[in-house]
């Protein structure tokens, strides 16, 4: 007969073959067993080399369906919440004031919020999406910063260390950033690994930091984490977060904007 740990042991690795990654907070709550219990039993699956733990969450390795809950695709992206993305990327573009020098993220999101962007005002545009490229090379008085570097598919992304420098030498006025999840517990996450250093960068070398998130991204983890909620001053999102997210802003002083 099994023991009690074991049999957590094997509710947990089914839990994550149908939600991978998880949280912490997560499994505490549908095992009904405390938080440090739940620790525990991740140390030994850790042990086991059958998940990878990070800040607030798992993530089970080598599971077959590892690849295809987190693979990213842009042009998926672009079918999903469309007219929730358009006006959350409409209402960034009133934080944009005349001579600001701005950078520009990865996603579907930031590429409507490059679309929106006025072509009558003079800005400093740093981008490294050739979907992003496309659409602000057209503004008439917008001056382009566009880091190279390897071309990632999945993103349009271009992503080197080369690129990363550049970004830190032109520090911008205002990031306007994505993700692919936000969590209480593990903070803010997206899918590719590649974008973790070009993320971490454009935080510490923006003054202001806005993220632009539809609300079918909250309560998810994936697979690589790149910041807490409370790096961000404003989050922009639609009307239908949970609850708990809201009342998190608040307390926080983070200013939420709902559209």
């Amino acid at each position: 007969m099994l023991s009690r740990q074991e049999n957590r042991l094997n509710r947990i690795i089914k839990m994550l073959r149908l939600s991978n990654p998880t949280t912490v907070n997560n499994l505490a709550t549908v095992m009904d067993v405390s938080h440090m219990t739940i620790r525990r039993d991740l140390e030994l699956l850790k042990e086991r080399k059958l998940v990878d733990i990070f800040h607030g969450g798992v993530i089970l390795k080598n599971n077959p369906k590892k690849t295809e809950i987190n693979l990213y695709s842009l042009s998926i992206a672009n079918k999903l919440m469309n007219c929730q993305k358009k006006h959350i990327a409409v209402k960034a573009t009133s934080y944009i004031e005349s001579g600001d020098k701005i950078i520009l993220d990865t996603g579907s999101t930031i590429e409507y919020f490059a679309r929106s962007l006025p072509d009558y005002i003079p800005l400093t545009i740093t981008c490294f999406t050739l979907n992003c490229l496309l659409h602000v090379s057209k503004l008439k008085e917008a001056d382009i910063i566009f880091p190279g570097g390897y071309f990632h598919k999945n993103t349009l992304m271009f992503e080197s260390k080369e690129g990363i420098e550049l970004i830190k030498n032109n520090p911008s006025k205002t990031a306007f950033m994505s993700a692919s999840g936000i969590s209480l517990d593990a903070g803010v996450s997206c899918s590719n690994k590649y974008e973790l250093e070009t993320k971490k960068e454009m935080i510490k070398s923006s003054d202001k930091k806005i993220l632009l998130v539809d609300s079918s991204k909250f309560d998810r983890v994936r697979s690589t984490l790149f910041a807490s909620i409370t790096d961000f001053d404003i989050i922009i999102s639609d009307e239908e977060i949970p609850d708990e997210y809201k009342k998190y802003c608040k307390n926080n002083a983070i200013e939420l904007i709902l559209v």
